[in-house]
Protein backbone atom coordinates (compact mmCIF):
# COMPACT_ATOMS: atom_id res chain seq x y z
CA UNK A 1 0.00 0.00 0.00
CA UNK A 2 1.19 3.05 -0.78
CA UNK A 3 0.52 6.61 0.90
CA UNK A 4 -2.60 7.64 -1.68
CA UNK A 5 -3.48 4.13 -1.55
CA UNK A 6 -3.38 4.76 2.70
CA UNK A 7 -5.03 8.22 2.28
CA UNK A 8 -8.14 6.99 0.14
CA UNK A 9 -8.27 3.58 2.65
CA UNK A 10 -8.45 6.20 6.48
CA UNK A 11 -10.54 8.42 4.44
CA UNK A 12 -13.73 6.29 3.52
CA UNK A 13 -13.04 4.47 6.98
CA UNK A 14 -13.37 8.21 8.88
CA UNK A 15 -15.79 9.61 6.56
CA UNK A 16 -13.07 12.73 6.33
CA UNK A 17 -11.86 14.16 3.03
CA UNK A 18 -8.83 12.65 1.86
CA UNK A 19 -7.31 16.27 1.50
CA UNK A 20 -8.28 16.71 5.45
CA UNK A 21 -6.68 12.80 6.06
CA UNK A 22 -3.53 13.76 3.71
CA UNK A 23 -2.95 17.17 5.83
CA UNK A 24 -3.02 14.96 9.46
CA UNK A 25 -0.61 12.16 7.66
CA UNK A 26 1.30 15.21 6.96
CA UNK A 27 0.94 16.77 10.67
CA UNK A 28 1.69 13.31 11.95
CA UNK A 29 4.96 13.01 9.77
CA UNK A 30 6.24 16.08 10.67
CA UNK A 31 5.96 15.32 14.56
CA UNK A 32 7.39 12.34 14.10
CA UNK A 33 10.45 14.37 11.98
CA UNK A 34 10.94 17.09 14.66
CA UNK A 35 10.59 14.98 17.39
CA UNK A 36 13.49 11.93 16.38
CA UNK A 37 15.96 14.12 14.80
CA UNK A 38 15.95 16.37 18.54
CA UNK A 39 16.47 12.63 19.82
CA UNK A 40 13.12 11.92 21.62
CA UNK A 41 11.59 8.60 21.19
CA UNK A 42 7.87 8.79 19.62
CA UNK A 43 5.56 5.86 21.28
CA UNK A 44 2.26 4.83 19.99
CA UNK A 45 1.52 2.03 22.97
CA UNK A 46 0.43 -0.71 20.84
CA UNK A 47 1.36 0.07 17.63
CA UNK A 48 4.84 1.39 17.39
CA UNK A 49 8.20 2.94 18.62
CA UNK A 50 10.45 5.63 16.59
CA UNK A 51 13.64 6.40 18.20
CA UNK A 52 16.82 8.49 16.68
CA UNK A 53 19.81 5.56 17.30
CA UNK A 54 23.75 6.56 17.44
CA UNK A 55 26.25 4.67 15.03
CA UNK A 56 29.36 4.50 15.88
CA UNK A 57 32.44 4.87 13.74
CA UNK A 58 33.94 2.19 11.80
CA UNK A 59 35.66 1.03 8.80
CA UNK A 60 34.31 0.09 5.72
CA UNK A 61 35.59 -0.81 2.34
CA UNK A 62 34.66 1.01 -1.01
CA UNK A 63 33.27 -2.00 -2.97
CA UNK A 64 34.56 -0.67 -6.40
CA UNK A 65 37.70 -0.47 -5.79
CA UNK A 66 38.40 -2.84 -2.41
CA UNK A 67 39.51 0.57 -0.64
CA UNK A 68 39.82 0.91 2.91
CA UNK A 69 37.44 4.11 4.48
CA UNK A 70 36.63 5.54 7.55
CA UNK A 71 33.02 5.86 8.05
CA UNK A 72 31.99 8.73 10.25
CA UNK A 73 29.35 8.31 13.24
CA UNK A 74 26.11 8.69 12.31
CA UNK A 75 22.45 8.72 13.70
CA UNK A 76 19.94 5.75 12.07
CA UNK A 77 16.58 5.65 12.95
CA UNK A 78 14.96 2.52 14.81
CA UNK A 79 11.32 1.59 13.79
CA UNK A 80 9.98 -1.04 16.97
CA UNK A 81 6.57 -3.12 16.48
CA UNK A 82 4.25 -2.56 19.56
CA UNK A 83 2.02 -6.00 20.49
CA UNK A 84 -0.92 -4.85 18.32
CA UNK A 85 1.07 -4.64 15.35
CA UNK A 86 2.51 -7.75 15.67
CA UNK A 87 -0.61 -9.69 17.06
CA UNK A 88 -1.97 -8.40 13.81
CA UNK A 89 1.11 -9.46 11.62
CA UNK A 90 1.03 -13.40 13.57
CA UNK A 91 -2.87 -13.50 12.19
CA UNK A 92 -4.15 -13.58 16.36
Amino acid sequence: MNRSELVAAVAEKSGNSQAAVNGVLDAVFEVFTSQVSAGEKVTIPGWLAVERTKRAARTGRNPQTGETIEIPEGFSVKLTAGSKLKAAASGK
